[in-house]
C-alpha cells in the first residue's frame, strides 16, 4: 500500500465521512497520518470511491488501488483517466450500483469516467433532481459535494477564508458563478493532513474542508473535468 496515496485519499474523503454521507463510522481515523493501515481499511468501505479506485488501478496495470497516481486520478484527474474504457466502467457500475435507479448514469455509458465528477453529476441523484425540479437543495448538495478550487485570502487558526466559484443553475445548464468568499477548515482539533495554508495558495475544497494545496495545472484539470459533466464541454488531459 502506498502511504502517500492513502494520505491523499484521506484528505479528500474526510469531509463527507465526517458529515456521515459516505464511508464507515469514525471519520477521525482518516486524520491519523501515522496509521495508514487504518486509512486503507476505511477507504475500502467507501462504496462509491473504492469501486473507481479498483477500476483505475486495474486499467493502469497497478496492483494498489491506493497508489498515489490512482487516487489523484479519481479526485483531481491525470493521464490514468485516458486508459479507462467507458464501456468497461459502465459494466462495472451496473454490477456495483445495480440497486441504484436514480441518477443519469445508465444513459451516460458513452461518457462514463472513473472520476469523482462523474459520481457526483451522473451517479448521484441530485443533478437529475435539479434538472427536473430546480430544487435549491439539489444545487447546494452538488456545489458542496464536488471537488472545487479556491484561493486562500487569509488564515485564522484552523479556518481559512477563500474565494471560490459556486455552481449556478440556469436551466438546463450548471456552470460556475462569480467568485464568492467563504470560510472553510483546514484542520480540526489540531489534526490535519496538510500544512497550514498561506494567503495566495491555490487549494482544492470538498464540502467545508481544504483538501490540499494544488498547482494551477491540477486546478485546471478539476475545472475542466467538472465542465465535461455540467456544461457538456470536451476535455483533454
Amino acid at each position: 500500500m502506498s502511504t502517500q496515496g492513502a494520505l491523499l485519499f484521506a484528505r479528500y474523503a474526510y469531509p463527507p465521512n465526517e458529515l456521515g454521507y459516505c464511508g464507515p463510522p469514525d471519520a477521525s481515523a482518516l486524520l491519523r497520518p501515522g496509521a495508514t493501515a487504518g486509512i486503507e481499511r476505511q477507504a475500502r468501505q467507501f462504496e462509491g470511491a473504492w469501486c473507481y479506485l479498483e477500476f483505475l488501478a486495474e486499467a493502469a496495470g497497478l496492483p494498489d488501488p491506493l497508489d498515489s497516481r490512482v487516487v489523484e486520478a479519481y479526485w483531481i484527474g491525470n493521464d490514468l483517466l485516458d486508459r479507462a474504457d467507458p464501456a468497461a466502467l459502465f459494466d462495472r457500475l451496473l454490477d456495483r450500483f445495480r440497486g441504484q435507479l436514480a441518477g443519469t448514469w445508465r444513459q451516460a455509458a458513452h461518457r462514463a469516467l472513473p472520476h469523482h465528477s462523474f459520481q457526483v453529476f451522473d451517479v448521484y441523484p441530485w443533478a437529475q433532481l435539479l434538472r427536473t425540479t430546480g430544487h435549491p437543495t439539489a444545487l447546494s448538495v452538488l456545489d458542496r459535494c464536488r471537488i472545487r478550487t479556491g484561493r486562500v485570502l487569509s488564515v485564522d487558526g484552523e479556518s481559512a477564508t477563500v474565494t471560490s466559484r459556486p455552481l449556478t443553475w440556469t436551466a438546463p445548464t450548471l456552470h460556475p458563478g462569480p467568485p464568492r468568499t467563504e470560510t472553510v477548515r483546514w484542520s480540526t482539533g489540531g489534526r490535519s493532513l496538510i500544512p497550514s495554508p498561506s494567503p495566495g495558495d491555490l487549494v482544492s475544497l470538498h464540502w467545508d474542508w481544504v483538501c490540499d494545496l494544488i498547482t494551477a495545472e491540477q486546478a485546471a484539470r478539476i475545472e475542466s473535468l467538472e465542465a465535461r459533466h455540467t456544461e457538456g464541454q470536451p476535455v483533454s488531459l
